[in-house]
């Protein structure tokens, strides 16, 4: 027998998660970034750009972008990295892989692309100078099983960034809620055609790790000097770790 996982507020077996997951990425991912936008209000980009700028890729770095989705981290980290660099753009959903293969050729961009589970990356060790993961983590099922693989594949000295939705500030609850699980679902019906997946984006937040018990789960995983920035009161958090 499987063992059972969350899949939002629903208890689902291992095996159902990822197929329920992979679901919600195929069924959004031709609207992905319009419906960040719009639900985000275009803070996502903001966030993205703190994450770009805290991860520091310079000439020749090898990057690996986990759950890469459209590959805006991924086509940040290919300028920066340059000729001399490898920047990887990795994903679990085709779909979503599909379309950030796409936008990174559109911009002349040919880094490449690969589809794999972050839970059994097929990358060497101490391989990368950067790892990132950004809104990613919360729908991976075993998430210890992945931020030891990611601290697996980096380089002594190497960078971990964890961009994710974490817990809002205790003042901002109530109103995050009621845009959790009220504007949220109507935006994915009227944009997406898709209010259940937007529901389930609500409830996997509320699901996810905290702010300090991330931060516990990647010093477990082997990670030093770790910690976090709040990013707008706590909807979105950087965490940040190295590997010695």
């Amino acid at each position: 027998m499987t063992n059972s996982t969350h899949f939002g507020y629903k208890t689902v077996s291992e095996d159902d998660k990822v197929h329920e997951v992979a679901k919600v990425f195929h069924s959004v991912a031709s609207k992905y970034d319009v419906m960040n936008d719009l639900m985000s209000g275009g803070l996502h980009r903001l966030w993205k750009t703190f994450t770009i700028a805290n991860a520091g890729v310079r000439p020749g770095f090898k990057v690996l972008d986990i759950a890469g989705g459209t590959g805006d981290l991924a086509r940040a980290f290919a300028k920066q990295a340059g000729k001399t660099g490898e920047v990887w753009l990795t994903d679990i959903n085709e779909s979503m892989l599909r379309v950030g293969r796409d936008r990174l050729l559109d911009k002349g961009l040919i880094t490449p692309t690969l589809l794999c589970d972050a839970e059994k990356l097929p990358f060497p060790d101490n391989y990368f100078d950067r790892v990132s993961v950004a809104f990613g983590l919360r729908n991976m099922t075993h998430k210890d099983q992945a931020l030891a693989e990611m601290r697996r594949v980096l380089k002594p000295g190497g960078k971990l960034l964890v961009l994710e939705f974490s817990k809002v500030a205790a003042a901002l609850q109530k109103p995050y809620d009621l845009y959790s699980f009220s504007v949220l679902p109507w935006l994915g019906q009227k944009i997406a055609g898709d209010a259940e997946s937007y529901r389930y984006l609500a409830e996997s937040i509320r699901m996810h790790p905290d702010q300090d018990t991330l931060k516990t789960m990647m010093e477990t995983a082997g990670l030093e000097r770790v910690q976090y920035f709040n990013l707008t009161a706590g909807v979105a958090a950087l965490h940040t770790g190295i590997k010695f």
